[in-house]
This record gives C-alpha cells, sequence and structure tokens, in this order.
C-alpha cells in the first residue's frame, strides 16, 4: 500500500497541536514519516512528557484531531532565520538541537502553533478524511541510547475511504503473519517472568522445528569443508578486550562477574572463541583455510522497549562460522562461504533481494576501528571478489562492522521489515590483535585474513522470518507435527490410535496422538490451527482394514492410501526438502 508522505507528515503535526492543547505542559520533538512502503506505521510524533499517556487515551487525543480538522484553519508555510528560530523554540531544547546547523528553515503555521516543517503539497487540514492512532511507545532521541528516551505517538493518515479499506485488509494479515499471533496457536515458543525478559523457552513444537533447521545446516557446513567445534559461553575480560568487544560493543554485553580471581562475561560473539582454537597450535599453509562452526549460545544486551518476541532477543542461537586464510585465498574462501548461503536460502526458498556492501565511514572514529589502509584493501578486495562473482550490489556506508566491511545480503519479509538475513565480513584487525600467524610456502610467519560468516543469522529471528513468510505452515520435513492422530472414540479407537503412533515414531516420522475427552471435530479444528501437516481420523472402518484416511493442512480432501504408499509419500517430501 502506498502512503502520501505529505499526508502523514501533516497529520503527525495536528497531532502535536492535540497534545499541546490536552497537555500544555509538553515538550514536542519531532515528527517521523514512514518511507513509500507503509509498514507498521504512517507517522509518529516523539515528545517529553513527566506524565505518561497510554493506549487508552488515544481515543481522547484522536477527537481533539478531528476537531482540529473540522475546523479546517489556513496552513501557512514559511522559511524563516536561525535568529527567529531561535527565538520561536527557545523553550524546546530538541528543535534547537535539529537547528544547530540551520541557516534557514522551513516551518509550518497553523493558528497560533508553528512546528518545522518543509512546504508540503497539503493546503488544507481537510485533506485529511481519515486518521488512525495506532500506538504509544518508547524511543530515544534521534535513535540514540546516550540521549532522553521520550515517548511517542504513531499513526497513519488516509485521503479516501479506500486507502483505509485497503490499509485494514493490510493489517489483517499482518497479524496473521505476526509470528506472535502464529505462536499462540502452535505453541512454539514463551517466555517467563522466572528467567527475565528476552530469554526464549523452547516448546516441543518448536525445539522440533528448531532441530531440523539445525541439523540442516550442520550438514551443509560439514559438507562444505567446516569443521565443528564447541566453546565456552564465557570469557574473560581480556579476551573482549583483545578482540576489541570490549571497546566497540560494550554496551550490548551482559554485565560481567567475579568468579575467583577471574572476571567473567557471558559471550556476545563466538570469534574471540574461535580465534583462541586457531592459536592452539602453530599451523601451516596447508591447514588453510582454516573453517569452524559453531551451534553457539550468545547472550547480548537489549533494552526492554526494544525485544520483540523471537525477533529481538537477549539469549540467541546463532550457527556461527568463521574462516582463516591467507591473502590470496580471500576470493576462493568468499565464494565458497557465498555459495554455501545461497544453497541454503534456495532450500528455506528466502532467496536474498538485493546485496550491499557494507563499508566504514572515516569520520567515524568511535563506531569503526581506526586504520584507513587496512579498511580501503578490506573494501577494495570485497569490490574484486564481488565483481568476479558477476554479483550486483550497492555501497551503504557507515554500516560495517566496527572490524570490517560486509556482504549483507537483504530481505524484505511479507510484512515489509527489511531484514540482513545473511552476511560475510571480512576482517583484517581480529587476526592483528590476536596476533594470528602460519608459516607460508617459505618457511616465514605470515598474517592471515579473518573471515565470518552468518548462513540463516541467529535461528531465533530466523525462524520469525519463516513464520512471517508463510504463516507457520512448513515444509514436511520442518513441520513440527508430520502426522496427527485423532480417534473418533478415545473408547473404542485408542488403540488403532495407539499402534500407529509406534508406527511413525519407528519410522522417524514426528506424530501427535490427541489423546483426550474432546470430540472428534474441536480435535481436527485444534490440529488445523496448530497447522499439523496431515490428520489421519481413526473410526471404525480404519478398524476392519489396512487402508487409513489422510487429508493434508488446508485441504478439505480426504485421500485413502495404503499405509505403505502414505509412509512413502511422507519419506519423499522430507528427503525433496520442498
Amino acid at each position: 500500500m502506498k502512503i502520501n508522505k505529505d499526508l502523514n507528515k501533516i497529520s503527525g503535526i495536528v497531532l502535536a497541536m492535540a497534545l499541546k492543547k490536552l497537555y500544555p505542559s509538553i515538550v514536542l520533538a519531532d515528527v517521523e514519516v514512514g518511507d513509500q512502503i507503509a509498514n507498521e506505521w504512517g507517522f509518529n510524533y516523539q515528545f517529553n512528557l513527566k506524565e505518561s499517556i497510554s493506549i487508552k487515551d488515544l481515543p481522547k487525543i484522536k477527537k481533539e484531531m478531528e476537531k482540529l480538522i473540522a475546523g479546517n484553519p489556513a496552513i501557512k508555510y514559511e522559511v524563516v532565520d536561525k535568529k527567529e528560530l531561535k527565538e520561536l523554540f527557545k523553550n524546546n531544547k530538541y528543535k534547537l538541537e535539529l537547528l544547530e546547523d540551520a541557516k534557514k528553515v522551513g516551518v509550518v503555521k497553523i493558528g497560533d502553533y508553528v512546528d518545522i516543517c518543509e512546504k508540503l503539497s497539503i493546503a488544507k487540514l481537510s485533506a485529511i478524511k481519515n486518521v488512525e492512532l495506532l500506538n504509544v511507545g518508547g524511543m530515544y532521541w534521534l535513535h540514540s541510547a546516550k540521549n532522553d528516551q521520550l515517548q511517542a505517538i504513531s499513526g497513519i493518515a488516509f485521503e479516501n475511504a479506500g486507502e483505509k479499506k485497503a490499509w485494514e485488509e493490510e493489517q489483517k494479515d499482518r497479524k496473521e503473519r505476526d509470528h506472535r499471533e502464529i505462536n499462540k496457536s502452535m505453541e512454539l515458543f514463551a517466555f517467563s517472568d522466572m528467567s527475565g525478559a528476552g530469554l526464549p523457552y523452547w516448546l516441543p513444537a518448536g525445539a522440533a522445528a528448531k532441530f531440523e533447521i539445525d541439523n540442516y545446516i550442520h550438514k551443509l557446513l560439514l559438507r562444505h569443508g567446516y569443521s565443528y567445534v564447541q566453546t565456552p559461553v564465557l570469557g574473560r575480560k581480556e579476551l573482549y578486550e583483545t578482540s576489541g568487544h570490549w571497546f566497540h560493543y560494550r554496551e550490548n554485553m551482559f554485565a560481567p562477574c567475579q568468579i575467583d580471581e577471574d572476571i567473567e562475561v557471558l559471550r556476545p560473539m563466538t570469534c574471540p572463541h574461535h580465534l583462541t582454537v586457531y592459536q592452539m597450535k602453530q599451523r601451516s599453509y596447508k591447514e588453510l583455510p582454516f573453517k569452524v562452526f559453531e551451534d553457539a549460545i550468545l547472550h547480548r544486551y537489549e533494552s526492554s522497549g526494544s525485544l520483540t518476541g523471537l525477533q529481538r532477543v537477549r539469549q540467541m542461537r546463532l550457527i556461527d562460522t568463521h574462516m582463516v586464510c591467507s591473502l590470496d585465498q580471500i576470493a576462493e574462501t568468499v565464494k565458497g562461504a557465498y555459495d554455501c548461503i545461497q544453497e541454503a536460502a534456495k532450500v528455506f526458498d528466502l532467496p536474498p533481494q538485493w546485496i550491499e556492501l557494507s563499508l566504514h565511514d572515516a569520520n567515524n572514529k568511535e563506531k569503526f576501528f581506526d586504520g584507513e589502509e587496512k579498511w580501503q584493501a578490506a573494501e577494495n578486495k570485497l569490490r574484486e571478489v564481488l565483481k568476479n562473482m558477476k554479483v550486483d550490489y550497492k555501497e551503504a556506508v557507515g554500516e560495517a562492522a566496527f572490524y570490517g566491511p560486509k556482504i549483507d545480503m537483504q530481505i524484505k519479509t511479507a510484512l515489509g521489515n527489511v531484514v540482513t538475513a545473511y552476511t560475510i565480513q571480512l576482517d583484517f584487525l581480529l587476526p592483528e590483535r590476536f596476533q594470528l600467524e602460519f608459516i607460508n610456502k617459505d618457511g616465514k610467519k605470515e598474517r592471515p585474513v579473518l573471515i565470518h560468516a552468518s548462513v540463516i543469522g541467529t535461528l531465533e529471528r530466523f525462524m520469525s522470518i519463516m513464520l512471517e513468510q508463510n504463516k507457520g505452515n512448513f515444509p514436511v520435513w520442518i513441520a513440527p507435527v508430520q502426522v496427527a492422530l485423532i480417534p473418533v472414540s478415545n473408547e473404542k479407537h485408542i488403540g488403532k490410535c495407539k499402534e500407529l503412533q509406534q508406527f511413525f515414531l519407528n519410522n522417524d516420522i514426528r506424530v501427535k496422538l490427541y489423546n483426550n475427552d474432546e470430540r472428534v471435530g474441536k480435535n481436527i479444528a485444534v490440529s488445523q490451527s496448530a497447522k499439523d501437516k496431515y490428520q489421519i481420523v481413526i473410526g471404525d472402518e480404519e478398524l476392519k482394514g489396512k487402508n487409513i484416511k489422510y487429508r493434508a493442512y488446508g485441504s478439505e480432501k480426504e485421500v485413502v492410501s495404503n499405509l505403505d504408499e502414505f509412509l512413502k509419500l511422507l519419506k519423499e517430501q522430507i528427503a525433496s526438502k520442498k
């Protein structure tokens, strides 16, 4: 759905006017407007107010906005100089910060209200035919945790009834795709106050699906020449000081703890640990590229306001890979990692939609390590690799990791979220910091290069993406329940169901027996809601012969089949991973 940015910008300003009337002590910050494709919001306005506004206040605020729109006051756009701007906003530190480097700025005047705003195509407030206020939340000023935490109200405006109807249909689809909503019927994961926010529990259904994804990636990496390692979930503070994470990533790490004489930290990533494995003996050029992977548990501190189901958590599982190679092996090693990722993306039907080469920002000394020559060498090497692989890409300045540039493979999900699904990172810094070496062909010590790669990212976020894309309708090989057995009568038919249950278990099929006192119709509905791939209802007819009747998820058609033929069908679908 297209969004009229001008209409949403002026609607955000009308929201600010309504807030000012209802809450005179409010300090208004600024309005932000969504991109050209509407995601979950059209606009939001940030503000500082001592009292807390909740979602229950939105109808009152919307009513005040509608009064202002109905009055249809004149809209005036002007350009004013810095001196006048400072006088206009002398009591508003947020506006003054936005205007710090400005000489002249556009403003909008509606009655006695003035706000920062370039000239828009909206001449009258009556252009706003309908406005919806969606949510109240918190956000940091200018999106930096170093700044004030503000409240923000989000909303969306429409030019006509057709637009609103299309948006409502889109919202319905979004809700159906929200992995948290899907989870209510599938029971994949949960959170508990007894453990803490952002620490997911994988329930039996979710753990079964995750196991299959894990298992596939493990086999894929082993086939591509990686070796499996396991390393500690803790590391000494000195380890992360050596890697640089302690200085560049500290705000995203859990607080350290004292253990005997050591200060230990829950690891936020595995690269320092995998380099420690590399250092455990002298390496020869014959051993390169040194390729390892780990199914690692990581801990990263995320603010409570940013935690969102599985999309953003504080404990995560990452099948992380690292490759140590010589300079002349960079191209082939990056290509190998790229091919491995492409193979996985095809199996999961989540191909990257575009590629970004994420580069450093030479002016940002805090975010990136200081070493311009190394940065230029690494970035040019990745440009060369992408060119030789004939991969189209665009450059994204300032999006590199602190230790090196990245190839980021992006997808836009069914909900309109842009996510980095797969990544390959080139790193000259950590080999230097860890003093990595190998003995080259001439018998001399040489510094290698490190390549980080993530085949599917964290399992939590990947699972949330898959749920968004398929509404929980996994392919048979991943589906938590591949066969559901439902007796017509528990008294008469449960014995046959248990016999079939053992048959499927013996053939490595995930099966669920609906052994309860519910009516058969209710169990069928629950099974459909849980997205069990195949349902087999056992009644009197099934007791008499060897045939069964099965129904695939989402289908009304019942198919009569020999049990062995049905098992063959299942195994073919599982093996094909389609």
